[in-house]
């Protein structure tokens, strides 16, 4: 996920509320790494680890707008949390973001606003 210290960004380009994100890290004087999450998806364990450190359930992870969440049946509540995983690992835009991991916590900063819980 993160080395001490480390501001990262799982980070989509095309995503208006992912840039503002960007952004107030960036005025806050943190030059976060970012991962474009659909070009290099985090790994099953590293996904895993981002939901745990959030504390949300995996289902709040889910994007459903613009991403194969309806053809796919997601909204099943019989779905395992690990079928739900096998989903998003299959199909990484069904991954919600931008998520935001600092010193502080790892957030999925939606509303962008969320981000200033994050930084110093």
């Amino acid at each position: 996920m993160s080395g001490a210290g480390e501001f990262v960004i799982y980070h989509n380009p095309a995503c208006g509320t992912s840039r503002n994100v960007l952004a107030a890290i960036r005025e806050a004087g943190i030059e976060p790494r970012v991962v474009k999450y659909l070009e290099t998806p985090p790994s099953r364990a590293e996904l895993e680890a981002l939901i745990a450190a959030m504390g949300i359930p995996v289902r709040d992870l889910l994007r459903r707008q613009g991403t194969p969440f309806a053809e796919l049946g997601l909204d099943d509540p019989a779905l395992t949390d690990a079928a739900l995983i096998d989903a998003m690992m299959a199909h990484p835009i069904l991954i919600n973001r931008p998520i935001v991991v600092s010193p502080r916590g790892v957030k999925l900063c939606r509303p962008s606003q969320a981000v200033a819980d994050l930084l110093p």
